[in-house]
C-alpha cells in the first residue's frame, strides 16, 4: 500500500470553493544564508514591514483570512527573550551557512527590525480571522544535513511555547523552503498542528534533486504568467494525509512585479484570476502564497495588482459562494466534513490565532 497517497472518502460531499492564502514572515532568518543584513537586498526586507500593515488592511477590506507563517524567533521581545527559547539541542548542519545560532542579532525590535518583529505579530493578531502558524523557530531545513527528528522536535516546541507566550495557539506550519520531511509528522500531531502546505505537484517544482536548474527556474517563471502546469486546485476529499494532518498544497505562487516584466502584469493576474474562478466553479481549493518581502520593492504595484486579485475572488464570492479561508480553517472544514458535520447556516469561529472554518449544509447537485 502506498503510504504517501492521499486519503480519500468517496461518499464526501464537497465543500465549498475556497481561496486560501499564506505568507511566510521570516525577515532576514529567511535568507540570512544567501545574504547579509547590510547587504542592498536586505532593503526589501525592511520595506516589507511597511507592507504588512498595508496587507492587513487589504485583507480587511475584502474579508480575506489568511495564515501568517513567522518564524518563531521574530517573536522575542528581546536578545535576552530570544536567548531563553533557544532549545537545548540544535541541528548541525553539515552546511554551516544554514546554522541560524551563528547570527549576530541586535538587542530588540528598535534596534533590529530585521530579526525582532513582535510589534508586527501583535499588529497581525489583531485582525482575528487572520491566523499566525509557525515557520519554525529558527526556519529551520527538515532535510539538510545534520538535523534530526530530535533537533526538530526541540525547535518545534519552543517555536509553540514562544508563540504560546503571545497568547497565540499554533495550528499550521508552512516549511521553510518548502522541506517537509513525512517521517516528522507524528511530532506535528502530537503538538495538534492541524495542517501543512505542500509543495506544488509539477516536476518544476520539486525541491529534490535539480530544483535550482536553469530550465526549472525558467519554467517556473514563465508559469507565473502563463498556465503551464495547471492551476494545481486541492479537492477536499483529498487533503488528509494517512497520519491525519491536512495537506494543503500550494497551488500558485505570487510572484511579485517586475519591471522589465511589466507589460506582462495583465498576465500575472490573469493567471490567478483564471485559477480562482476554476477552483470556484469546480467548489476546490486555490492555495496562493508569497512573502511579505516579495512587496518590499515596487509596493505599490504589488498592493495593485494584489486588489485586482482581491475583486477577482469578490466575484467568486458573489457568483459561486467562494469563501476565504486561512489553512487552519480549511483543516477544520474538511475535518467536519469527514464527520458529515452540516448545518444549514455557514457561520465562522474564531480563537486567539484567528483559525476560522465553515459549515455549511451540502445543497448544491453539482
Amino acid at each position: 500500500m502506498n503510504s504517501n497517497r492521499p486519503v480519500t472518502h468517496d461518499n464526501q460531499s464537497l465543500g465549498p470553493g475556497a481561496l486560501v492564502i499564506s505568507l511566510d514572515l521570516e525577515l532576514h532568518w529567511g535568507v540570512r544564508d544567501i545574504f547579509g543584513p547590510e547587504s542592498p537586498k536586505a532593503a526589501n526586507i525592511a520595506a516589507a514591514r511597511k507592507v504588512i500593515p498595508e496587507l492587513l488592511s487589504l485583507f480587511d477590506d475584502f474579508g480575506i483570512s489568511a495564515t501568517w507563517a513567522t518564524v518563531g524567533f521574530l517573536f522575542a521581545q528581546n536578545l535576552s527573550e530570544l536567548e531563553t527559547y533557544k532549545p537545548r539541542v540544535r541541528p548541525q548542519y553539515s552546511d554551516t551557512s544554514l546554522d541560524p545560532y551563528r547570527e549576530d542579532t541586535g538587542l530588540s525590535e528598535p534596534d533590529d527590525p530585521l530579526h525582532f518583529a513582535p510589534g508586527l505579530i501583535e499588529a497581525i493578531k489583531q485582525y482575528p480571522t487572520q491566523e499566525i502558524g509557525t515557520h519554525t523557530l529558527s526556519h529551520y531545513y527538515c532535510l539538510a544535513q545534520g538535523q534530526t527528528k530530535e533537533t526538530f522536535a526541540a525547535d518545534l516546541d519552543c517555536a509553540l511555547e514562544i508563540a504560546m507566550k503571545r497568547g497565540i495557539k499554533i495550528q499550521s506550519i508552512v516549511f521553510p523552503r518548502n522541506q517537509h520531511n513525512p517521517a516528522y509528522d507524528d511530532i506535528l500531531i502530537s503538538r495538534g498542528i492541524l495542517s501543512y502546505r505542500g509543495n506544488q505537484k509539477h516536476p518544476a517544482y520539486n525541491i529534490r534533486g535539480w530544483h535550482k536548474a536553469p530550465h526549472k527556474r525558467l519554467f517556473r517563471l514563465l508559469d507565473s504568467y502563463a498556465d503551464l502546469s495547471g492551476p494545481y486546485l486541492s479537492s477536499w476529499d483529498r487533503l488528509m494525509t494517512p497520519t491525519g494532518l491536512f495537506n494543503i498544497s500550494a497551488s500558485l505562487y505570487l510572484r511579485p512585479y517586475t519591471a522589465k516584466l511589466s507589460f506582462c502584469e495583465n498576465l500575472r493576474i490573469s493567471r490567478v484570476n483564471q485559477a480562482m474562478e476554476k477552483a470556484a466553479q469546480q467548489r476546490k481549493i486555490l492555495h496562493l502564497w508569497w512573502h511579505p518581502c516579495d512587496f518590499g520593492a515596487y509596493s505599490k504595484e504589488n498592493l495593485d495588482g494584489l486588489g485586482q486579485i482581491l475583486r477577482g475572488f469578490k466575484k467568486c464570492s458573489e457568483e459561486y459562494g467562494m469563501a476565504s479561508l486561512n489553512m487552519a480553517g480549511v483543516a477544520k472544514t474538511a475535518l467536519a466534513l469527514t464527520k458529515n458535520d452540516f448545518r444549514d447556516t455557514k457561520s465562522e469561529n474564531t480563537d486567539s490565532g484567528g483559525n476560522d472554518y465553515v459549515h455549511f449544509e451540502n445543497t448544491r447537485s453539482d
